[in-house]
């Protein structure tokens, strides 16, 4: 599996605020991101546009700390954040996956985005009590590792389906069977089980303990002679101490 790389955007705010998104890049890095920050790949004298182009357009994601002042400048173009809003909202931006840019939240009392990130959800990392519960969120989604994944869509309740469609997408009648089978073999001094005397201990209709009685003949769990009469086969006995039916 690759490593994401993750741009990150921000703005310069104060020495404390360069210190959180410093700390949040390393974090970001410990749990397996391959997170860019000017911090450590820029040094004086290099070309900034080339930095902010090349890595804007490398990464799988993009992570846009809008913190009040970041938000300011974006929406007024001024500095390097105007910049990469520059790029972001023009040819580049053909070239970057919408669905890759991230908001996140860095402010006191406020949750604003600049204008052009306003239809996108975003993470809200402000609040230190919820920290924890954010960066996780954060991670996952680089990750694609989300906390809840789309259950699949289950049968119409409402729709008649044959016992032996059912049977194939629910397990539960071959267990009765098999155990009703198991209890009447442990009660018995003989190796086959009589069909009459199996079908007076089951609840269930005479036809669909036919259809399961198929099944497991088919699975290989019993064997069946001429007079009906049932032989619990050695995978049969395999299957009832799996399934704790003795």
């Amino acid at each position: 599996m690759s490593i994401p790389k993750v741009f990150i955007s921000y703005s310069h705010d104060s020495m404390e605020h360069k210190k959180w998104v410093l700390e949040l890049a390393i974090r970001m890095r410990n749990n397996g991101i391959d997170a860019i920050l000017d911090q450590w790949k820029l040094n004086p004298g290099d070309d900034l546009p080339h930095f902010m182009e090349t890595n804007l357009a490398s990464s799988d994601y993009t992570i846009m700390l809008c913190s009040t002042k970041y938000v300011e400048k974006a929406n007024s173009g001024k500095g390097g954040v105007g910049y990469e809003k520059m790029i972001i909202t023009s040819q580049l931006l053909e070239k970057i996956d919408e669905n890759k840019i991230i908001p996140i939240i860095r402010q006191s009392g406020t949750q604003s985005v600049p204008t052009f990130l306003k239809s996108k959800l975003y993470i809200n990392l402000s609040d230190s009590s919820d920290f924890e519960y954010g960066f996780d969120e954060l991670i996952r989604t680089i990750h694609q590792s989300p906390l809840f994944k789309e259950p699949e869509i289950g049968n119409n309740p409402f729709k008649e389906e044959n016992f032996e469609l059912k049977e194939l997408k629910n397990n539960d009648g071959i267990l009765e069977l098999m155990d009703s089978i198991v209890s009447a073999y442990e009660k018995t001094i003989y190796d086959w089980v009589e069909f009459e005397d199996l079908y007076r201990t089951m609840t269930m209709s005479k036809i669909y303990m036919e259809v399961l009685l198929k099944q497991a003949i088919e699975l290989e769990y019993v064997l069946q002679n001429d007079s009906k009469d049932i032989l619990l086969t050695d995978k049969g006995k395999s299957y009832a101490l799996e399934n704790n039916l003795v």
